[in-house]
């Protein structure tokens, strides 16, 4: 039973006054999905769909098919009097609330009599943001935004992408996690730990948003580079989703931040008096798979078919076998594999105007042999075997792989890992970076190491004395473990490099030419691929849709990009990218038969923009 109050107008409506207590609650009993399921017997595919504008999902209050100038009705969890209004993150508008309004709502003596608008508020927060020289103090200001005022965090975070996205992801977010327990306040998802083994629906239950259509969870065990964090990890799904919003206009209200927490090896953490994770060793073998299927049998149970979940820095053992296991079953997506593979594919789909020929002209050399190493080469390989019609197997001898023993080799196939096996060719062992370079003479250098300087001077200008322009992406997180700088790119070079990487680095002058570096970030792809899958209600992950995202993001970049050296758009134009990329990602899914919202819109592209959330204040009756 969940105890619902409408204010003032069902007040009105039922002849209360507003004076006196004016406390009315209704009692809504909100059946569970497995009970609406199986009362008639039908399959999930088979029930009447949902779908609304907004993030795709049903709107029962009306809220969001209102139009911008229409009055909608707060619904609040509780009474919906002023003080509680004001400390509700979805309804809350500080001083932006107007007269009509404060009368309506018992918010009169509760705020300083001026009226704000929502722009103003806005250029008070940035320039008070700004204040701050600690990149860490602007991320703790970021999230007391988002807990306070959810609009107005997600306008500001629109309208300042570029400045902000990296104060709530890479890099920041990487430090935020670190010290996550210190600077923890408010629980901003679901903790899901070893103690809760056998009741994981009655937890998922405890979440009061039950229409939820994107799940980004994480056990904390490889954040960025940075290594096991264990509960600390849940920085990353609550940053991964705000961009869901911010980035792809999925609603807020449908995103769920999860960490599975199964111990931690982190002894720094396990010795903390403050860390707020399990304090144990990490999980492992039975224990940990029987919680893993029960976590994703139960969301499946809560919340139906058509959930996403988003894998979030798993250790690569874990990574792969989950993905493999879940991907026929559940509508699935490692962001480390897949998304990293895509955006970075999309980087090099847009180089090849640079660096002439096609992806089966050149030759791919890799420093790191993970999830993400082997996620990027299995993709250029599926391109290369799309746009040749040559077999995988085939395509995937134009890649190379060095991990920490060197080079991956076929004298090497017993002791390797299955992941890297199809990347195990004929050749002398190699140990050294720089000798596998020599030996290779790879025509792209692509880093996912997650080790720092690892491309050293004489890596850099071998690849340039072996190419007029070599593409050198050094994608590792955050900018303390990138392989090299763009100014260490550009400089070793001599200005001939072509540079990517997965942090941000600021533009720089070489010779009086300026170059700005790409930046090979997730958050190009994943908020949009989440946006199509929603939109379309697409039920399987197929490669095809990663390919088809690549290639929607690629024809982004434009002359103007080029001509700075960058094979990314810029963020600013992020969600109408966003809109591109979804659209594509939702055609591909229709045409393979994986989409089940029916009949397919017409335009796609402006249906997937009409589904965009947008932060705009509303007006309250």
């Amino acid at each position: 039973m969940i105890s619902f109050t409408r204010p003032y107008f069902l007040r009105k409506a039922l002849g209360l006054g507003q004076r006196g207590g004016g406390i009315l609650k209704i009692r809504v009993v909100m059946e569970s999905t497995l009970k609406e399921i199986s009362s008639n017997g039908d399959s999930v595919l088979d029930m009447k769909d949902k779908c609304g504008v907004a993030g795709g999902v049903e709107d029962m209050y009306g809220e969001d098919r209102a139009t911008e100038d229409q009055p909608i009705t707060p619904w609040t969890f509780s009474v919906a009097s002023g003080y509680s209004l004001l400390r509700d993150p979805h309804y809350n508008k500080g001083l932006a609330f107007t007269e009509a309004e404060r009368d309506a709502h018992y918010l009169r003596g509760l705020l300083p009599p001026t009226v704000l608008s929502q722009e103003l508020q806005e250029k008070r927060l940035i320039h008070n943001l700004r204040q701050y020289q600690v990149p860490l103090q602007r991320y703790m200001a970021m999230m007391d935004l988002q807990e306070r005022n959810e609009r107005l965090f997600y306008k500001l975070l629109i309208d300042h992408v570029e400045e902000l996205l990296p104060i709530v992801y890479t890099p920041t977010v990487g430090e935020a996690c670190q010290k996550y327990g210190s600077i923890f306040r408010r629980p901003q998802g679901l903790f899901i730990s070893l103690k809760e083994k056998g009741k994981i629906l009655e937890v998922l239950k405890n979440w009061p948003e039950k229409s939820i259509q994107v799940i980004v969870v994480t056990d904390g065990e490889r954040i960025l580079g940075l290594g096991d964090l264990g509960c600390q990890g849940m920085g990353i799904p609550v940053g991964k989703l705000s961009l869901y919003t911010a980035l792809g206009g999925v609603r807020p209200s449908v995103c769920l931040p999860i960490t599975i927490d199964v111990g931690t090896n982190n002894q720094k953490l396990l010795d903390n008096e403050f860390y707020i994770g399990l304090k144990q060793k990490r999980a492992t073998g039975q224990e940990y798979a029987e919680l893993l299927e029960e976590f994703m049998s139960a969301v499946k149970q809560n919340y139906g078919e058509k959930v996403l979940i988003q894998f979030e820095d798993f250790a690569n053992h874990n990574a792969f076998d989950l993905l493999a296991k879940y991907r026929t079953t559940h509508l699935v997506f490692n962001d480390d594999i897949q998304g990293t593979a895509s955006v970075v594919l999309a980087g090099l789909i847009a180089s090849l105007k640079l660096l002439g020929g096609t992806l089966a002209d050149h030759t791919f050399l890799f420093l790191g042999a993970g999830e993400a190493g082997t996620g990027i080469a299995e993709l250029i390989a599926l391109e290369i075997t799309k746009r040749t019609s040559v077999p995988l197997e085939e395509a995937r001898k134009k890649i190379w792989l060095v991990d920490s023993k060197g080079l991956v080799v076929s004298s090497r196939l017993e002791s390797l890992q299955h992941f890297k096996k199809p990347w195990a060719h004929d050749h002398e062992p190699v140990k050294e970076l720089i000798d596998a370079v020599k030996a290779i003479k790879p025509t792209v250098l692509i880093g996912t190491s997650g080790v720092g300087k690892t491309f050293t001077k004489e890596v850099v200008e071998t690849m340039a004395s072996l190419n007029p322009k070599p593409l050198i992406m050094a994608l590792s997180n955050p900018t303390s473990q990138a392989e090299c700088t763009a100014e260490e790119a550009y400089t070793w070079s001599k200005g001939h490099a072509i540079f990517a990487s997965g942090s941000p680095f600021d533009p720089f002058e070489y010779e009086g030419r300026t170059f700005v570096s790409g930046q090979a970030n997730n958050a190009y792809v994943f908020p949009g691929f989440g946006l199509g899958i929603i939109m379309s209600g697409t039920i399987r992950v197929h490669d095809d849709m990663l390919l088809a995202a690549s290639e929607a993001l690629a024809a982004q970049v434009t002359e103007e990009d080029y001509l700075k050296g960058r094979i990314y758009p810029p963020f600013t134009n992020i969600r109408k990218i966003s809109a591109h990329i979804a659209a594509e990602v939702a055609a591909k899914a229709y045409e393979l038969g994986l989409a089940t919202r029916l009949p397919r819109p017409t335009d796609l592209e402006k249906y997937a923009e009409s589904c965009m959330y947008t932060p705009v204040y509303r007006t309250y009756r």
